[in-house]
């Protein structure tokens, strides 16, 4: 069925007012009320919640109250029993709130999510089908009900939905990643291939798109770009906008749900918004060390990093295995550059989870800066041992290699790395600036690294790259040049208010006008 038949076939049924085999309760006879499930493991709050609900329902049910009121009422105690991830017990109050508003689309729609969470893809098909008889033109059920079919194998009738959601909402990269997953199904490489790099360019931090971009690759034969997304991928979900899942996530009055909300505050950069999220959640779980990490990383984007760290702090006093706030600490010290406490802090984070690769990275910064350049290379080889195309750890290693005085290794290790993805600007980057201004003078090429640099300002410029460019330019002897960039990047810097940036530029460009090369590849303003 095209994707305009669809359309108009659910318009059509809802004008007609079709229930698919719902009615309406026949008469005014009484309602029966499920019976609740055993509550008592539940955070007290939540206990109260539902009770209260299902008081509301059984008052009303036995009064008689109208059917649309019934049915709100049994569906309040089943979304919450649902938000409460109870694995039955909301099926009974879902079904009685759809049977007694055939017309709402909620209740169809919450039972169709209700089995597909259960594993149950065709109750959840029929379900998402009912809805959108009621509501054909929501995204979201036609992005829901294609997810379904295509893990029924139903790849053709999965095009139609995503296909349709997309006509509807061209910006939904949740429809197109889906229809690029049936034409990779359908082994249409190059469609598929198409569908995930227009995803990627709308979000590129799309990670669920790289493993499935590297298969349609390799299907057309493109090792390189194969091999490049498989390096990226990741198991994260690309899901389409849904207010009523996101209602389900914030319904009950629970630590849990306070959480949820505060998160989304935070994706959505409202930190003042989070603070408070997060100390409703306290409210009712104040010994949740996870919470006041919450809290404390909230806080310190409002700028209060004196309560960020109390925060912190009381993660840890309340759970010594709180890797995280561990970490956050750590983070703190070392912008307060207390680097000593710091070591201590990541330390600690990585003896509870020694595979904490942001830690790891983290404490060989700060060993760097307290003169412990062996331990931090280290750590960053410690991080490439399981992970060899780590770039930060890659090039952590070859800066702290030129920091020990191993300007030769230094070298070696960027060109393994450039070789390994040629396509990593930062390697190429890197490359070039340790052939300029390394103090071994059979290491440094200035001729390859201008070609480097040459190369890298075609995709574009900025002032790191115009240092290397001028870098370049006085190993060459080319100083009237290299003063002439030093002096325009010079004037960017003031404009950009970039206070530690105009102070290193300075520097660099009293030694271009007295004729002296630079040799310091990186500043420590540059380490990671």
């Amino acid at each position: 069925m095209s994707t305009t038949r669809l359309l108009v076939a659910l318009m059509f049924i809802a004008a007609a007012g079709g229930s698919c085999g719902e009615s309406a309760r026949p008469g005014r006879g009484p309602v029966e009320v499920p019976p609740l499930p055993d509550l008592t493991k539940l955070a007290p709050s939540v206990q109260t919640q539902i009770r209260e609900r299902f008081a509301a329902f059984t008052t009303r049910a036995a009064a008689g109250a109208p059917d649309a009121e019934l049915s709100q009422a049994a569906g309040d105690v089943g979304l919450l029993l649902m938000a409460a991830q109870f694995p039955d017990a909301p099926a009974p109050f879902l079904t009685r709130a759809e049977a007694l508003a055939p017309a709402d689309y909620r209740w169809p729609y919450y039972r169709a999510h209700f089995h597909r969470q259960r594993g149950e893809p065709e109750l959840a098909r029929a379900a998402f089908e009912r809805a959108l008889a009621r509501q054909p033109a929501d995204v979201a059920a036609l992005v829901w009900l294609g997810e379904t079919l295509l893990q029924l194998g139903q790849t053709d009738d999965a095009k139609t939905h995503f296909a349709a959601a997309l006509a509807l909402q061209p910006a939904s990269n949740s429809a197109r990643f889906g229809l690029g997953r049936v034409a990779l199904a359908a082994g249409d490489a190059r469609a598929a291939a198409g569908h995930f790099e227009a995803v990627l360019a709308r979000d590129a931090t799309a990670a669920a798109v790289h493993y499935p971009l590297s298969q349609a690759y390799a299907a057309l034969g493109d090792t390189a770009k194969a091999d490049l997304h498989l390096r990226q991928r990741a198991n994260h979900q690309i899901l389409p906008a849904d207010p009523l899942m996101v209602e389900l996530e914030t319904v009950l009055d629970s630590p849990q749900s306070y959480e949820t909300r505060g998160i989304r505050a935070l994706e959505a950069k409202d930190w003042t918004a989070a603070v408070t999220w997060f100390r409703r959640g306290l409210t009712l779980a104040p010994e949740n060390a996870a919470l006041h990490h919450r809290l404390g990383a909230a806080l310190n984007m409002t700028g209060d990093r004196g309560a960020a760290r109390q925060a912190f702090l009381e993660a840890v006093r309340l759970s010594p295995e709180q890797f995280l706030a561990f970490y956050s600490l750590g983070v703190l010290d070392q912008e307060d550059g207390r680097h000593a406490d710091a070591i201590g802090r990541f330390t600690a984070a990585i003896a509870i989870r020694p595979t904490y690769v942001e830690a790891r990275l983290r404490l060989a910064s700060s060993l760097r800066r307290t003169a412990r350049a062996a331990d931090a290379l280290a750590e960053y080889r410690r991080v490439l041992a399981d992970e060899a195309g780590h770039a930060e750890a890659r090039i952590g290693e070859a800066m702290t290699l030129a920091q020990l005085g191993r300007d030769r290794d230094a070298v070696t290790a960027l060109e393994r790395a450039h070789d390994a993805a040629p396509e990593s600007v930062v390697f190429t980057h890197g490359l070039a600036r340790l052939l300029v201004t390394a103090a071994d003078a059979r290491v440094r090429d200035g001729r390859r690294a201008k070609m480097l640099v040459d190369a890298l300002v075609q995709q574009g410029r900025t002032l790191d790259l115009g240092e290397t460019m001028a870098m370049t330019l006085a190993e060459l002897g080319e100083f009237d040049r290299a003063v002439a960039v030093q002096r325009d990047l010079l004037t960017a810097a003031e404009r950009a208010g970039l206070p530690a940036v105009v102070r290193r530029i300075a520097g660099n460009l009293a030694r271009y006008e007295a004729r002296r090369p630079c040799r310091t590849p990186w500043t420590e303003q540059e380490w990671p």
